[in-house]
């Protein structure tokens, strides 16, 4: 009974070997994405000098002096000059000039490559009057500098700084101001406090942040806005704990308009936005699917891009981790006709995610198993158990146990013709308890289906051969119980040899000095001993010394 419980649990890999295991894992995979700044890009964004700034003071650090009363657009400014602007702000309020002069110094030290003082910006106290300048409606280049040197403090770990001076809702404001320069620096300050921490990015929805900035979507005045919006609104989307899904829900059709965009930034990034909207319950994915853009994210596979390839995966591997119904409606799309070059992808990441993409598939029906199992991915696969890097080594271990214990008979037994007895046995030695477990669990079920199918002496044989016999022994005493028990019941079970047990009727009855053989004495009651009524015990031999 627990091993039925165990198979019919492990089909349903979208969830694991359980549910809690399923949700663990795809937690850890954005997790490791999140950390893969060059497939995903950054969580925040600095911006720079301008181009004729660097290119006519490309060396100066922040840490050098400077004379504040040289007001050309090429000096650089340094922290050395901040008691001088600061008195600008205080003294000259009203001359939006100097303000202008003032501010620009400011952004300008915090956009430097090198040491950029965000500490000393912070210590004398001009946050207040950046975010209080965001109010100047009347001078879109003061709100454009205010905005820009706010985003520069976001982009490092003084982000709380920032919102604790209240700039969050002046920035949403602006993102529908008349300016696109300063509704474009807008998005990307509040993209940066989103990317921050997930409660800085629930602060900034709960202000109202997606209604403005998906008009601006909706209508970009250029490029340059449209890419910047997009990765903002890809960071009001990430995070976990997610957000409600009530805050966010707004965005799906305006992402799903970006994926008829040829190529660019703001596609890749909206990839990403559709990966982390549909990672987790079957509503979520459902809010995604119900859109339309199922066919568009398949279509990616094929792109030869690899910033698209990667969140397009992702977000086919969400689908695919929910019910049989909304993985059908991926495998319809055509999605394994991609899935054997990307097997054989330069990047190990692609190699992992279709790994992980085809063992939720393969948690499926018996049908959704056996597409997989038909479209020519299979060898690959188990080759990719055999050699590969560890954590595509992993994935690709799922697979082929996923449709060991769900599969039909004829899967099971064409994936050994392929090899899966051999893959599996060896990674039964690897420190990852969960594969170890897994694995036995699919040579066991593999041992089933040849028991049926008059297959079982040459699966046994194959075990013996790739030593994988001696490796379950080793297991027995395995410290993970379950691993354990489950090797225990498969040498029980397929290799056990049968105990030189005495036969109790060749045990000898010491009758005084006569020894007899022969069937035993029952009680009248059926059980073993002395009868209470004599018997003449059958086919006795008396011996008499």
């Amino acid at each position: 009974e627990k091993m039925v419980e165990m198979r019919a649990s492990r089909r349903d890999y979208k969830k694991g070997i359980d549910a809690i295991e399923g949700r663990r894992r795809r937690d850890n995979h954005v997790v490791q994405l999140r950390k893969n700044k060059k497939e995903e890009g950054m969580m925040k964004r600095r911006a720079m000098t301008t181009t004729a700034e660097v290119n006519s003071l490309a060396t100066i650090d922040a840490t050098n002096t400077s004379d504040v009363n040289n007001t050309t657009e090429k000096k650089m400014y340094t922290k050395i000059d901040l008691p001088g602007l600061m008195q600008i702000f205080a003294t000259e309020s009203t001359n939006n000039s100097r303000i202008l002069e003032a501010v620009r110094g400011i952004r300008k030290m915090l956009s430097v490559e090198v040491n950029p003082p965000v500490n000393e910006v912070i210590d004398c106290g001009a946050l207040p009057i950046l975010v209080e300048l965001l109010k100047k409606v009347d001078s879109n280049d003061i709100l454009f500098e205010a905005a820009w040197a706010l985003t520069n403090v976001a982009s490092t770990d003084k982000t709380r700084n920032v919102v604790d001076s209240g700039a969050v809702p002046h920035l949403i404001n602006l993102l529908l101001c008349k300016g696109a320069d300063v509704r474009e620096q807008s998005a990307w300050c509040l993209g940066n406090i989103a990317g921050d921490s997930p409660d800085l990015r629930t602060y900034v929805l709960e202000c109202g942040g997606m209604g403005p900035l998906l008009k601006n979507i909706a209508e970009p005045e250029s490029e340059s806005l449209l890419n910047n919006c997009v990765w903002a609104l890809s960071n009001f989307c990430r995070g976990k704990p997610q957000p409600d899904l009530d805050l966010v829900a707004a965005a799906i059709p305006y992402l799903a308009g970006i994926l008829q965009r040829p190529s660019g930034d703001a596609l890749m990034d909206a990839c990403w936005a559709l990966s982390y909207l549909s990672d987790g319950d079957d509503t979520r994915i459902d809010a995604v699917m119900n859109s339309g853009v199922v066919p568009d994210i398949v279509s990616f596979l094929g792109s030869g891009k690899a910033n698209v390839v990667t969140p397009a995966l992702r977000t086919l591997g969400n689908f695919v981790s929910g019910n049989d119904k909304q993985t059908q409606s991926v495998l319809d799309a055509g999605v394994l006709n991609y899935v054997p070059a990307l097997l054989e992808h330069e990047r190990k990441n692609i190699r992992k995610e279709t790994c992980w993409l085809l063992s939720n598939i393969a948690a499926g029906t018996k049908a959704q198993i056996s597409n997989v199992v038909d479209s020519n991915t299979m060898s690959t696969v188990v080759g990719l158990v055999n050699d590969s890097p560890w954590d595509v080594r992993k994935e690709a271990t799922w697979v082929v146990s996923n449709i060991a214990t769900g599969g039909k008979d004829s899967d099971v037994l064409a994936i050994v013709q392929m090899g899966a007895i051999e893959a599996i046995c060896s990674v039964l030695e690897a420190s990852d308890a969960k594969i170890t477990l897994v694995g036995l669990e699919a040579i066991e079920n593999i041992f089933r289906v040849g028991e049926r199918n008059g297959k079982n002496e040459e699966y046994l044989q194959i075990v013996h051969e790739c030593d994988g016999l001696d490796i379950i022994e080793k297991l027995q005493e395995h410290k993970n119980e379950e691993i354990y028990e489950k090797a225990v019941s498969i040498i029980e079970a397929y290799f056990g040899v049968e105990e030189n047990v005495e036969d109790e009727n060749l045990v000898p009855n010491i009758e005084g000095d006569t020894f007899s053989f022969g069937i035993p004495n029952k009680k009248a009651d059926g059980m073993d001993g002395e009868s209470t009524q004599p018997q003449q015990p059958l086919q006795t031999y008396n011996f008499n010394f």
